[in-house]
């Protein structure tokens, strides 16, 4: 693999909520580049970060992506900043839609338009972290008169992309590109629309980051974490269109007909978990994640499985061999 190699905290629903700092720990020990830190259910996602800088020496922190519609710039730029100041290196913020399960119904606030408001996010966001006075007013997004009195050093913003609309908003306005739960061959396919979007916009593309789970050979334990995190994604708008573009309409239509996580979970075909997730011994998940980086992946960023791996150090320890000796 000739990629960029990330991990990514994967925020299981089975695990202990301080094994994200083992893994953060681990990932830096074995010598990974970055880390994504998101947001779910248990940590606020830039107090995890700020708390993970301060026990990490290599690590570069990307926060989120996080929900476009729930946090205004400046307090977008608030987070990031003391991410930034206390880990005394810089870092990145990533952007996405989310759904409405979580930006309505946890937060309140309205999901759509999310094109809209990611564009006018980024665009209010820019000066701001370039420590310039914000003076933004959209038809979604406004600020006035805020700056940041420790800027943070120059930061990449990355969109989370699915669907047209975000795929070229992230082409157009955005740092990376970032995709989630995605075979290789739709990866190749959102590699070629972020070409032709950003070529039509007279801009170079921006690489592309591919979010992929991996277990080290999972037995039971491992394959039903992964499927109960399937689970959680498979009724949401944009990720159920991409399982059915893969072939799994069958088991989308069943996410979204008010079915139980727990049943759902049990109705996963394997067949869906192994298109998605990469799986087997230390060779087979080198191969897997050179799938991605052969579609056009940039970066592959690993989300470790930890049922029967805690922290994740295996199978983490499995991928960073491979970058190591391709």
């Amino acid at each position: 693999m000739t990629a960029r190699l990330s991990a990514v905290l994967p925020y299981w629903l089975d695990r202990p909520a301080l094994e994200a700092l083992d893994i953060a720990r681990a990932a830096d020990r074995l010598g990974f580049e970055e880390l994504w830190v998101g947001e779910m259910a248990t940590f606020d996602a830039f107090a995890l970060a700020g708390a993970i800088a301060r026990e990490t020496a290599g690590l570069r922190l990307v926060v989120g992506p996080l929900a476009v519609g729930v946090r205004t710039p400046v307090a977008l730029a608030l987070g990031l900043g003391a991410v930034a100041l206390l880990g005394g290196r810089p870092a990145g913020l990533a952007l996405g839609a989310s759904n409405p399960l979580i930006v309505e119904g946890w937060h309140g606030r309205p999901w759509r338009p999310v094109e809209a408001r990611a564009r006018e996010t980024i665009e209010a966001l820019r000066p701001i972290l370039a420590a310039e006075r914000s003076g933004f007013d959209g038809d979604h997004v406004r600020t006035h008169g805020f700056r940041l009195r420790e800027a943070p050093a120059p930061t990449e913003l990355a969109l989370a992309a699915f669907g047209p609309r975000m795929i070229a908003a992230g082409a157009q306005l955005a740092d990376r590109v970032v995709v989630n739960l995605l075979t290789p061959e739709q990866v190749a396919r959102v590699s070629a629309d972020i070409e032709a979007a950003a070529r039509a916009a007279g801009r170079p593309a921006p690489p592309l980051t591919a979010w992929v789970p991996a277990a080290l050979e999972p037995g039971p334990a491992a394959l039903a974490q992964l499927a109960g995190q399937l689970a959680v994604y498979l009724p949401a708008p944009g990720y159920g269109e991409m399982f059915a573009q893969a072939g799994f309409e069958e088991v989308v239509a069943l996410a979204r007909s008010g079915i139980g996580r727990r049943d759902l979970q049990s109705a996963i075909p394997a067949g869906l978990v192994g298109r998605v997730c990469v799986m087997g011994d230390a060779p087979q998940i080198a191969s897997g994640l050179a799938e991605y980086v052969a579609a056009g992946a940039d970066t592959v960023a690993v989300v470790p499985a930890t049922a029967q791996d805690p922290a994740g150090e295996r199978v983490l320890a499995a991928v960073a061999g491979a970058a190591r000796d391709p």
